[in-house]
């Protein structure tokens, strides 16, 4: 029972969905149902995000095309060169039952849709214990929140243990502060109470180097 609940929960931070080997549908209202927490809530960094990644490598699958249909509509699909589906919060999708129709470039890959909480317009000049810790935060909230309400408020000791923020950089890249450990290019700052409206700044000794991809930093 613990795994299955911990599973839910896993499913705010990387969920994966297996999709067709060929052209894939898939419901929009999955994806109306987490934009609508992010639209509701008061999240200035954290985000959840959708992509069409690979069953094996889970690199991601590349999109020829893709198309959003309803009984009377039809409108292109909108992704990234990464496979990233940037995808409208509407209410009238919603209610008219859409669903999404996409294309791999490669039709013998096995692909699957992966949801990923994420950080957007965090930059280098965001790395700050105050707003580390804001970020800290909302992705606990976000995760709390798209766990739903059984999980987070009545089995809240089945949600994965949150210890901060992990950062990918695109070059390799070491801080000298207390609080943050790198490897690679991977950097996990261990969030603390005390951050909370400290304006200490970290600096890195390449500092050249720009943050790629900001998640929450789960103990597994």
């Amino acid at each position: 029972m613990k795994n299955k609940f911990f599973a839910l929960a896993l499913a705010a931070i990387g969920f994966t969905q297996p999709a067709m080997a060929d052209n894939f549908v898939v419901s929009y209202d999955g994806f109306h149902d987490r934009l609508k927490v992010i639209e509701k809530g008061e999240f200035e960094f954290a985000r959840v995000n959708f992509y069409i990644v690979d069953i094996a490598t889970l690199e991601p699958c590349k999109i020829a095309k893709g198309k959003i249909v309803t009984e009377n509509s039809e409108t292109p699909l909108t992704y990234t060169e990464d496979a990233q589906l940037l995808l409208p919060y509407d209410d009238k999708l919603d209610k008219d039952k859409a669903v999404l129709i996409i294309e791999p470039q490669n039709p013998k890959h096995d692909c699957q849709l992966k949801f990923q909480i994420e950080a957007e317009h965090f930059g280098l000049e965001n790395l700050t214990k105050a707003d580390i810790y804001q970020l800290h935060h909302e992705f606990d909230e976000l995760l709390s929140d798209l766990s739903g309400f059984f999980v987070s408020k009545l089995m809240s000791f089945l949600l994965p243990s949150q210890k901060g923020i992990s950062v990918k950089f695109d070059n390799q890249v070491a801080f000298n502060q207390p609080g943050v450990s790198c490897a690679n290019n991977v950097c996990k700052f261990t969030v603390k109470d005390s951050w909370e409206g400290d304006d200490f700044k970290f600096t890195s000794d390449s500092m050249s180097a720009k943050p790629v991809l900001i998640t929450p930093w789960i103990e597994k």
